[in-house]
């Protein structure tokens, strides 16, 4: 898809704040820090549309974008190291998962793991969540610009380890950097939104 309007709708908090008008949705769930608004921003063709930040947790809403008046794309909050109160936490994960599990309109998820490390338990639990809600999910391997290239592989097939993925399960490698990955990325969002 050519992006030719991108534009920022809604910081939302509760489900009623949700747009209804029915179009389909992508979202973009990861661990914090993991570079989503980075990759929001790269497939969007904007610098800053989504609001990055080197400190964990900066985005606390999910927040709505309109791509063309055709589709949303969805940035939910990190989850992991967030420095933020225990019950503001919950109160994320309560949304997430209400939105992730019950949103009609929500037609892929894009989980964001940082290639330089192997998956944590909260991404272990994050996949489990969307295998639960039979959410079609695209795993987008980040920052894969840090790595060497005898390192790529290796890693890329831990991620596939241990996520549990089948061989022909598609991992993408995204670096905000070079903009690898931004192509294979809009033609899983076009297949998914038609």
């Amino acid at each position: 898809m050519k992006v030719t309007e991108a534009k920022f709708v809604i910081s939302a908090v509760h489900p009623d704040q949700f747009p209804q008008d029915g179009r389909p949705e992508v979202a973009f769930v990861g661990r914090s820090n993991v570079g989503k608004s980075s990759l929001l921003n790269a497939l969007l063709q904007r610098k800053r549309m989504a609001k990055t930040s080197g400190t964990p947790g900066k985005t606390q809403t999910i927040n709505f974008f309109d791509v063309n008046g055709a589709i949303y794309f969805t940035d939910l909050p990190g989850y992991g190291y967030a420095k933020v109160p225990k019950k503001v936490k919950e109160h994320w994960g309560r949304v997430m998962t209400a939105y992730l599990a019950t949103r009609k309109t929500l037609r892929l998820v894009v989980h964001l793991v940082d290639a330089r490390h192997p998956p944590t338990d909260k991404d272990l639990d994050m996949l489990a969540l969307l295998d639960r809600a039979e959410v079609p999910t695209l795993i987008a391997a980040t920052k894969i610009d840090k790595l060497k290239r005898s390192e790529r592989a290796r890693n890329l097939r831990t991620i596939r380890k241990t996520l549990g993925l089948d061989e022909d399960a598609l991992i993408i490698p995204f670096s905000a950097v070079s903009g690898e990955g931004v192509r294979p990325i809009w033609q899983v969002v076009d297949a998914v939104t038609k």
